[in-house]
């Protein structure tokens, strides 16, 4: 990606709920920061709830998560919506 260089905001969160269609409702930790190699600004909003859905490699290794389960997420720059890229336990 030459011509644009997208800043990617990742955050750690908890999963509260399960929705139908590969959908979680996450809870940002409180630490949640940006990840250190893109030197991204900290992301405030510590107990916020965001929609999160299963990122594609996750859905094709059928990695499974579960209500507590730690995740690892990308933010959506327009806010409310996230992706799931890494289970942390």
């Amino acid at each position: 990606m030459t011509g644009s260089e997208e800043t990617k905001t990742t955050a750690n969160g908890t999963v509260e709920e399960v929705l139908p269609n590969s959908l979680f409702r996450v809870r940002l930790s409180a630490a949640a920061n940006a990840s250190p190699e893109e030197g991204d600004a900290v992301v405030s909003g510590e107990g916020e709830l965001l929609l999160a859905y299963l990122a594609g490699k996750m859905r094709l290794h059928r990695i499974r998560v579960l209500v507590g389960d730690q995740v690892e997420m990308v933010l959506d720059p327009y806010g409310g919506r996230a992706r799931i890229v890494r289970r942390l336990t």
